[in-house]
């Protein structure tokens, strides 16, 4: 597994779609992950530290996982499958730990707002990540 950070949110020029792009703390690969406009919204909310005067799915399913006297351990991209991207948000209750599936930019949500670690499998970022040259910031995004 690869840790990685939320490097940019914004607009694909291209398919006019949101889009979540996932760099490795430790080189230079990004993980473009499509997502829909209310999931960037929240990403792009937390990535700018903004409070929302009411919750949203991700600021409800955190008040319930701390009523419920457990953290987020961990969020790993864990597969890419027919174009499509899975998730795992690893939660830690009482003395142990339990997986449960989830949309990555759910997960990305999740772990932004909880102060998680996010990661990506090797073979998702072998399969579908992107070299990008530092100088590089041609993405094609609009911010």
């Amino acid at each position: 597994m690869i840790r990685v950070f939320v490097d940019k949110v914004g607009l694909d020029i291209e398919s006019e779609q949101a889009i979540v792009l996932l760099k490795e703390t430790q080189g230079e690969t990004v993980l473009p992950i499509w997502v829909g406009p209310a999931e960037a919204t929240a990403i792009a909310l937390s990535v700018q530290g903004v409070n929302t005067s009411r919750p949203l799915t991700c600021d409800l399913l955190k008040e319930v996982i701390v009523n419920l006297h457990a953290s987020v351990s961990r969020v790993y991209v864990s597969e890419f499958k027919e174009q499509t991207f899975f998730a795992q948000l690893v939660l830690e209750h009482g003395e142990g730990q339990l997986e449960i599936d989830c949309r990555p930019s759910d997960a990305i949500a999740l772990a932004l707002r909880t102060e998680a670690p996010i990661y990506v499998s090797d073979a998702v970022l072998q399969e579908a990540g992107v070299v990008q040259d530092e100088d590089d910031d041609t993405t094609g995004l609009v911010h």
